[in-house]
């Protein structure tokens, strides 16, 4: 009798590329340019297609075990880490829809395996908003837009985007849909110049008359209200990016411990190490809270409100952290090679996704009043 085959241990893979893009993650850096390396191992290893279900020809992976990777990543390389999560987001997404709702994701899902895609997204930089004009042509849309952010997309094949149509019966109307990266209208700028994670390629994404099929719109939603797939979004998609921020804070944490045991621990060295530890603890509680709500939580205004206060409450403490492993190396985190000086640079990026800290503290305080979270 055959046993059953083990489960992969998606995290321990995560290592052994986390070692080898490690050396690389400093030139990319300095170079703005893409991590094209860690983007080559996670596509030969199997990441990209982790979440699709087994029967969809994926990995089943455990959504908490491909956060943990993505963390291993951030403490060797953020960009790689921040870039891949913007995948990972997506095809979680789309898994969970299918699993809980019945959507009409599975041919996405199915794509992602066979022909090993790689997902654009960009929400982040859309939101409940979005951005960009969809006018109406004879059998389709017509999309003139610029779209930030765009993490991924010098290596990425399709781009999951959204526009706004002005529909005369409906009102503003935002559109979601797909599009091939190489797709006539679309153009890559070079745009990416920024403080830290440099090599995550995030550029403006041109769509220049862009004809997108009726056919080919995934779903229609008022423009600037909340909707059910952004409270999917909300309980998933968060948990899987600040994951990368989580491992940045690790990789600083673990660097400045050996650089303190290269000294004598004196007072006020292990008192910044004490507050270190604090912050770095916080972070871990908060990240370890988003992924059990991602795992268990059902989507809506509870959910995403405690979703969006975690994710807040990461990114301080993982900013806390970095800050503070910078004092407990002192001067010698303020050099380059000490990897420190990258690590405070690339966990900046945690202030900037939505929902900043202004509009989640008004979330959580609508809903605990329990008012319209619309208003």
């Amino acid at each position: 009798m055959e046993g059953k085959a083990m489960p992969r241990d998606w995290i321990a893979e995560a290592r052994m590329i986390a070692a080898d893009i490690a050396a690389h993650a400093d030139r990319h850096d300095a170079e703005e340019s893409f991590v094209a390396e860690g983007y080559a191992r996670l596509k030969q290893a199997g990441f990209f297609k982790a979440l699709v279900p087994e029967a969809l020809g994926g990995g089943s992976a455990d959504f908490a075990d491909v956060c943990g990777a993505i963390r291993v990543l951030g403490a060797a390389c953020g960009s790689t880490a921040l870039a891949f999560s913007m995948h990972t987001h997506l095809v979680a997404a789309a898994a969970w829809r299918l699993k809980h709702q019945d959507a009409p994701t599975e041919g996405l899902l199915r794509r992602v395996a066979a022909e090993e895609l790689i997902l654009v997204s960009s929400g982040g930089s859309d939101w409940l908003e979005s951005a960009g004009i969809a006018e109406k042509v004879e059998g389709g849309f017509r999309i003139t837009a610029r779209k930030p952010f765009s993490s991924g997309c010098e290596l990425g094949d399709l781009l999951m985007t959204s526009a706004v149509y002005d529909d005369p019966e409906a009102g503003p109307t935002v559109l979601h849909f797909g599009v091939p990266l190489r797709a006539e209208g679309v153009a890559i700028t070079d745009s990416w110049h920024v403080l830290g994670m440099r090599g995550t390629g995030s550029h403006d994404l041109m769509l220049d008359g862009l004809f997108v099929a009726d056919a080919a719109i995934s779903g229609r939603r008022p423009q600037g209200k909340w909707h059910m797939l952004f409270h999917v979004i909300s309980m998933i998609a968060f948990a899987a990016i600040y994951s990368a921020y989580m491992g940045v804070a690790d990789g600083a944490r673990r660097r400045a411990l050996e650089i303190a045991r290269t000294r004598r621990p004196d007072s006020h060295l292990l008192q910044r190490i004490g507050e270190m530890e604090n912050a770095h603890a916080a972070a871990d509680m908060a990240m370890r809270e988003m992924i059990a709500i991602a795992a268990g939580g059902a989507p809506g205004p509870v959910t995403t409100s405690r979703a969006m206060t975690c994710r807040t409450l990461l990114g301080d403490a993982a900013i806390g952290t970095v800050s503070r492993a910078m004092d407990v190396a002192g001067g010698a985190g303020f050099y380059r090679k000490a990897g420190l000086e990258r690590a405070f640079r690339d966990v900046q990026g945690a202030r900037f996704h939505p929902l900043q800290r202004e509009p989640q503290q008004v979330l959580a305080a609508r809903v605990a009043l329990g008012l319209d979270i619309d208003g």
